[in-house]
Protein backbone atom coordinates (compact mmCIF):
# COMPACT_ATOMS: atom_id res chain seq x y z
CA UNK A 1 0.00 0.00 0.00
CA UNK A 2 0.95 3.55 -0.72
CA UNK A 3 3.34 4.85 2.59
CA UNK A 4 0.80 6.34 5.41
CA UNK A 5 2.68 4.92 8.51
CA UNK A 6 6.68 5.30 9.53
CA UNK A 7 7.52 1.78 9.69
CA UNK A 8 6.62 1.62 5.86
CA UNK A 9 8.40 4.31 4.34
CA UNK A 10 11.64 3.35 2.23
CA UNK A 11 14.88 3.36 3.99
CA UNK A 12 17.38 5.29 2.49
CA UNK A 13 17.17 8.70 0.57
CA UNK A 14 15.71 8.52 -3.47
CA UNK A 15 19.24 9.27 -4.52
CA UNK A 16 21.06 6.56 -2.77
CA UNK A 17 18.51 3.91 -3.39
CA UNK A 18 18.62 4.96 -7.05
CA UNK A 19 22.55 4.82 -6.84
CA UNK A 20 22.53 1.35 -5.37
CA UNK A 21 20.27 0.03 -8.09
CA UNK A 22 23.09 1.22 -10.87
CA UNK A 23 25.61 -0.66 -8.35
CA UNK A 24 23.89 -3.92 -8.90
CA UNK A 25 25.02 -6.19 -12.41
CA UNK A 26 22.72 -6.43 -15.04
CA UNK A 27 21.13 -3.54 -17.08
CA UNK A 28 18.69 -1.11 -15.04
CA UNK A 29 14.88 -1.44 -16.52
CA UNK A 30 13.05 2.14 -15.83
CA UNK A 31 9.81 2.10 -17.13
CA UNK A 32 7.82 5.45 -17.51
CA UNK A 33 4.82 5.78 -15.43
CA UNK A 34 2.72 8.80 -15.84
CA UNK A 35 0.95 8.78 -12.79
CA UNK A 36 0.18 7.27 -9.72
CA UNK A 37 -1.47 4.16 -10.66
CA UNK A 38 0.64 3.42 -13.45
CA UNK A 39 3.73 3.52 -11.09
CA UNK A 40 1.59 1.32 -9.07
CA UNK A 41 1.15 -1.02 -11.67
CA UNK A 42 4.98 -1.10 -12.77
CA UNK A 43 5.47 -1.93 -9.13
CA UNK A 44 3.50 -4.68 -8.90
CA UNK A 45 5.31 -6.10 -12.90
CA UNK A 46 8.43 -6.11 -10.56
CA UNK A 47 10.43 -3.31 -11.53
CA UNK A 48 12.35 -1.25 -9.04
CA UNK A 49 12.57 2.00 -10.34
CA UNK A 50 10.02 4.17 -12.48
CA UNK A 51 10.48 7.20 -15.22
CA UNK A 52 8.33 10.45 -15.87
CA UNK A 53 8.87 11.82 -18.73
CA UNK A 54 8.44 15.44 -20.07
CA UNK A 55 6.53 14.54 -23.28
CA UNK A 56 4.09 11.80 -20.88
CA UNK A 57 3.23 14.83 -18.57
CA UNK A 58 2.96 17.20 -21.00
CA UNK A 59 0.63 15.38 -23.27
CA UNK A 60 -1.57 14.53 -20.41
CA UNK A 61 -2.67 17.89 -19.28
CA UNK A 62 -3.07 18.53 -23.21
CA UNK A 63 -0.17 20.27 -24.06
CA UNK A 64 2.90 19.07 -26.74
CA UNK A 65 6.38 18.63 -25.53
CA UNK A 66 7.65 21.74 -25.93
CA UNK A 67 9.02 22.55 -22.79
CA UNK A 68 6.09 24.65 -21.32
CA UNK A 69 5.29 23.00 -18.12
CA UNK A 70 6.97 24.43 -15.03
CA UNK A 71 9.00 23.11 -12.25
CA UNK A 72 5.74 23.18 -9.86
CA UNK A 73 3.56 20.80 -12.64
CA UNK A 74 6.08 18.35 -12.57
CA UNK A 75 6.81 17.93 -8.67
CA UNK A 76 3.04 17.25 -8.46
CA UNK A 77 3.59 14.38 -11.08
CA UNK A 78 7.20 13.52 -8.58
CA UNK A 79 4.89 13.53 -5.53
CA UNK A 80 2.01 11.37 -6.73
CA UNK A 81 4.26 8.59 -8.37
CA UNK A 82 7.01 8.50 -5.29
CA UNK A 83 3.94 8.69 -2.80
CA UNK A 84 2.15 5.81 -4.79
CA UNK A 85 5.16 3.69 -5.49
CA UNK A 86 7.66 4.62 -2.95
CA UNK A 87 10.40 3.50 -6.03
CA UNK A 88 13.26 5.28 -6.90
CA UNK A 89 12.35 7.99 -9.67
CA UNK A 90 13.65 8.98 -12.85
CA UNK A 91 12.65 12.53 -13.93
CA UNK A 92 12.98 14.31 -16.95
CA UNK A 93 13.82 17.79 -16.65
CA UNK A 94 13.90 19.26 -19.80
CA UNK A 95 16.59 21.65 -20.23
CA UNK A 96 15.97 23.13 -16.69
CA UNK A 97 13.51 25.48 -17.05
CA UNK A 98 16.09 28.09 -17.73
CA UNK A 99 19.58 28.54 -16.74
CA UNK A 100 22.48 27.67 -13.87
CA UNK A 101 20.22 29.33 -11.11
CA UNK A 102 16.99 27.61 -12.18
CA UNK A 103 18.28 24.03 -12.58
CA UNK A 104 19.78 24.47 -8.54
CA UNK A 105 16.00 25.26 -7.95
CA UNK A 106 14.86 22.46 -10.26
CA UNK A 107 17.01 20.05 -8.55
CA UNK A 108 16.05 20.81 -4.82
CA UNK A 109 12.39 21.22 -5.85
CA UNK A 110 12.41 17.83 -7.18
CA UNK A 111 14.83 16.75 -4.01
CA UNK A 112 12.20 17.65 -1.93
CA UNK A 113 9.24 16.17 -3.91
CA UNK A 114 10.72 13.06 -3.43
CA UNK A 115 12.81 12.45 -6.61
CA UNK A 116 16.14 10.16 -7.02
CA UNK A 117 17.34 11.26 -10.19
CA UNK A 118 16.87 13.91 -12.88
CA UNK A 119 18.38 14.57 -16.69
CA UNK A 120 18.78 17.34 -18.11
CA UNK A 121 19.26 18.39 -21.84
CA UNK A 122 21.69 20.36 -24.33
CA UNK A 123 18.80 22.01 -26.14
CA UNK A 124 17.76 25.55 -26.37
CA UNK A 125 13.87 26.31 -25.91
CA UNK A 126 11.54 26.04 -26.95
CA UNK A 127 13.09 22.25 -26.79
CA UNK A 128 11.53 19.31 -28.79
CA UNK A 129 11.15 15.61 -28.19
CA UNK A 130 14.33 14.43 -28.89
CA UNK A 131 13.25 12.38 -31.81
CA UNK A 132 12.11 15.37 -34.04
CA UNK A 133 14.17 17.12 -36.54
CA UNK A 134 15.57 21.00 -36.58
CA UNK A 135 16.59 20.61 -32.48
CA UNK A 136 18.51 23.61 -31.50
CA UNK A 137 21.26 22.96 -29.42
CA UNK A 138 23.29 24.90 -26.34
CA UNK A 139 26.96 25.86 -26.19
CA UNK A 140 28.15 23.16 -24.81
CA UNK A 141 29.83 25.28 -22.21
CA UNK A 142 26.80 26.70 -21.22
CA UNK A 143 24.79 23.58 -20.54
CA UNK A 144 28.18 22.10 -18.51
CA UNK A 145 27.11 25.49 -16.35
CA UNK A 146 23.81 24.07 -15.90
CA UNK A 147 25.20 20.86 -14.84
CA UNK A 148 27.60 22.22 -12.34
CA UNK A 149 24.97 23.79 -11.04
CA UNK A 150 22.78 20.96 -10.71
CA UNK A 151 25.61 18.78 -9.33
CA UNK A 152 26.06 22.15 -6.52
CA UNK A 153 22.26 21.97 -5.33
CA UNK A 154 21.88 18.26 -4.83
CA UNK A 155 21.95 16.37 -1.60
CA UNK A 156 22.34 13.29 -3.34
CA UNK A 157 19.98 13.51 -6.87
CA UNK A 158 21.62 11.49 -9.39
CA UNK A 159 22.28 13.96 -12.27
CA UNK A 160 21.82 12.26 -16.00
CA UNK A 161 22.84 15.18 -18.50
CA UNK A 162 21.50 14.20 -21.86
CA UNK A 163 23.07 15.44 -25.14
CA UNK A 164 21.07 15.62 -28.47
CA UNK A 165 24.42 16.46 -30.18
CA UNK A 166 24.22 13.34 -32.18
CA UNK A 167 21.61 14.23 -34.87
CA UNK A 168 23.96 17.30 -36.23
CA UNK A 169 27.43 16.90 -34.79
CA UNK A 170 27.69 13.37 -35.00
CA UNK A 171 29.06 10.70 -32.71
CA UNK A 172 32.72 12.58 -31.95
CA UNK A 173 30.48 15.78 -31.32
CA UNK A 174 28.39 14.29 -28.44
CA UNK A 175 31.15 12.03 -27.11
CA UNK A 176 32.90 15.83 -26.74
CA UNK A 177 30.24 17.20 -24.84
CA UNK A 178 29.39 14.31 -22.73
CA UNK A 179 32.93 14.17 -21.70
CA UNK A 180 32.55 18.38 -20.93
CA UNK A 181 29.12 16.90 -19.11
CA UNK A 182 31.10 14.75 -17.00
CA UNK A 183 33.93 17.20 -15.48
CA UNK A 184 31.05 19.36 -14.71
CA UNK A 185 29.16 16.65 -11.86
CA UNK A 186 27.14 14.62 -13.92
CA UNK A 187 26.61 11.04 -12.91
CA UNK A 188 25.62 9.48 -16.17
CA UNK A 189 25.27 10.47 -19.53
CA UNK A 190 22.20 9.83 -21.91
CA UNK A 191 22.85 9.93 -25.90
CA UNK A 192 19.83 10.71 -27.28
CA UNK A 193 17.98 9.46 -30.72
CA UNK A 194 20.84 7.67 -31.58
CA UNK A 195 19.62 5.43 -34.90
CA UNK A 196 21.65 2.50 -35.54
CA UNK A 197 23.33 -0.34 -33.30
CA UNK A 198 26.67 0.91 -34.53
CA UNK A 199 26.00 4.17 -33.02
CA UNK A 200 24.97 2.92 -29.58
CA UNK A 201 28.52 0.64 -29.51
CA UNK A 202 30.40 3.67 -31.32
CA UNK A 203 29.63 6.05 -27.95
CA UNK A 204 30.12 3.34 -25.62
CA UNK A 205 33.05 2.34 -26.71
CA UNK A 206 34.52 5.99 -26.86
CA UNK A 207 32.53 6.09 -23.39
CA UNK A 208 34.59 3.68 -21.29
CA UNK A 209 33.37 3.00 -17.52
CA UNK A 210 30.90 5.92 -17.78
CA UNK A 211 27.06 5.08 -17.30
CA UNK A 212 25.17 5.00 -19.82
CA UNK A 213 21.10 5.59 -20.59
CA UNK A 214 19.32 4.63 -23.61
CA UNK A 215 15.49 5.19 -24.71
CA UNK A 216 13.64 3.28 -26.32
CA UNK A 217 10.71 4.86 -27.50
CA UNK A 218 8.44 3.95 -29.86
CA UNK A 219 8.11 5.75 -33.38
CA UNK A 220 11.22 7.69 -32.91
CA UNK A 221 14.50 7.29 -34.69
CA UNK A 222 16.21 4.29 -32.71
CA UNK A 223 14.94 0.70 -33.32
CA UNK A 224 13.75 -1.44 -31.31
CA UNK A 225 16.09 -3.12 -29.00
CA UNK A 226 15.75 -4.91 -25.85
CA UNK A 227 17.33 -4.58 -22.88
CA UNK A 228 20.09 -6.68 -23.07
CA UNK A 229 20.66 -5.79 -26.15
CA UNK A 230 21.22 -2.79 -24.86
CA UNK A 231 23.24 -4.15 -21.95
CA UNK A 232 25.47 -5.92 -24.48
CA UNK A 233 26.45 -2.75 -26.26
CA UNK A 234 27.21 -1.02 -22.89
CA UNK A 235 24.40 0.67 -21.53
CA UNK A 236 23.87 0.38 -17.23
CA UNK A 237 19.76 2.00 -18.13
CA UNK A 238 17.45 2.13 -20.32
CA UNK A 239 13.74 3.61 -20.72
CA UNK A 240 10.31 3.40 -22.44
CA UNK A 241 9.09 6.91 -21.34
CA UNK A 242 5.66 7.27 -23.26
CA UNK A 243 5.07 4.05 -23.59
CA UNK A 244 2.60 3.31 -20.80
CA UNK A 245 0.48 6.64 -21.71
CA UNK A 246 0.77 4.91 -25.51
CA UNK A 247 -1.28 1.84 -24.22
CA UNK A 248 -3.59 3.85 -21.72
CA UNK A 249 -4.25 6.85 -25.01
CA UNK A 250 -5.19 4.14 -27.18
CA UNK A 251 -7.07 2.22 -25.19
CA UNK A 252 -9.29 6.09 -23.90
CA UNK A 253 -9.76 6.71 -27.45
CA UNK A 254 -11.79 3.32 -28.51
CA UNK A 255 -13.56 3.52 -25.21
CA UNK A 256 -15.26 6.81 -26.38
CA UNK A 257 -16.03 5.70 -29.50
CA UNK A 258 -17.43 2.70 -28.88
CA UNK A 259 -20.21 4.92 -26.34
CA UNK A 260 -20.80 7.69 -29.01
CA UNK A 261 -21.48 4.32 -31.45
CA UNK A 262 -23.08 1.99 -28.87
CA UNK A 263 -24.78 4.26 -26.51
CA UNK A 264 -22.88 2.70 -23.97
CA UNK A 265 -20.17 0.55 -22.71
CA UNK A 266 -21.70 -2.71 -22.84
CA UNK A 267 -19.27 -4.26 -26.10
CA UNK A 268 -16.03 -2.97 -23.76
CA UNK A 269 -16.23 -4.50 -20.33
CA UNK A 270 -13.96 -7.03 -21.28
CA UNK A 271 -11.36 -4.31 -21.58
CA UNK A 272 -12.07 -3.02 -18.42
CA UNK A 273 -9.99 -3.76 -15.31
CA UNK A 274 -12.47 -4.76 -12.76
CA UNK A 275 -13.27 -2.66 -9.27
CA UNK A 276 -11.78 -5.50 -7.73
CA UNK A 277 -8.76 -5.77 -9.65
CA UNK A 278 -8.23 -1.67 -9.23
CA UNK A 279 -9.00 -1.86 -5.56
CA UNK A 280 -6.23 -4.26 -5.36
CA UNK A 281 -3.93 -2.38 -7.18
CA UNK A 282 -4.39 0.77 -4.94
CA UNK A 283 -4.23 -1.21 -1.65
CA UNK A 284 -8.06 -0.32 -1.00
CA UNK A 285 -8.45 -2.64 1.67
CA UNK A 286 -5.12 -1.99 3.55
CA UNK A 287 -6.13 1.48 4.02
CA UNK A 288 -9.76 0.72 5.36
CA UNK A 289 -7.60 -1.69 8.04
CA UNK A 290 -5.45 0.76 8.89
CA UNK A 291 -8.67 2.71 9.55
CA UNK A 292 -9.64 0.82 11.93
CA UNK A 293 -6.14 0.20 13.75
CA UNK A 294 -6.49 3.73 14.49
CA UNK A 295 -7.76 4.19 18.20
CA UNK A 296 -10.35 6.87 18.46
CA UNK A 297 -9.06 10.38 20.24
CA UNK A 298 -10.74 10.73 23.01
CA UNK A 299 -11.03 14.52 23.81
CA UNK A 300 -10.49 15.34 27.63
CA UNK A 301 -13.94 16.91 29.29
CA UNK A 302 -13.78 20.34 31.01
CA UNK A 303 -10.68 21.30 33.23
CA UNK A 304 -8.96 19.10 35.90
CA UNK A 305 -10.08 20.54 39.62
CA UNK A 306 -7.07 21.17 41.92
Amino acid sequence: MPYLVAADLPAGTAGARFRALLGRPGILQIPGTHNGLAALQAKAAGFEAVYLSGAAMSASMGLPDLGVITVDEVCFFVRQVVRASGLPLLVDGDTGYGEALNVMHMVRAFEEAGAGAVHVEDQLLPKKCGHLNDKKLADAHDMAAKVHAAARARRDLVIVARTDAAASEGIDGAVARAKLYLEAGADAIFPEALTTAEMFRAFAAAMPGVTLLANMTEFGRTPFFTASEFEAMGYRMVIWPVSSLRVANKAQSRLYAAIRRDGGTQNMIGDMQTRAELYATIGYHDYEALDASIVETVIPQGMPQR
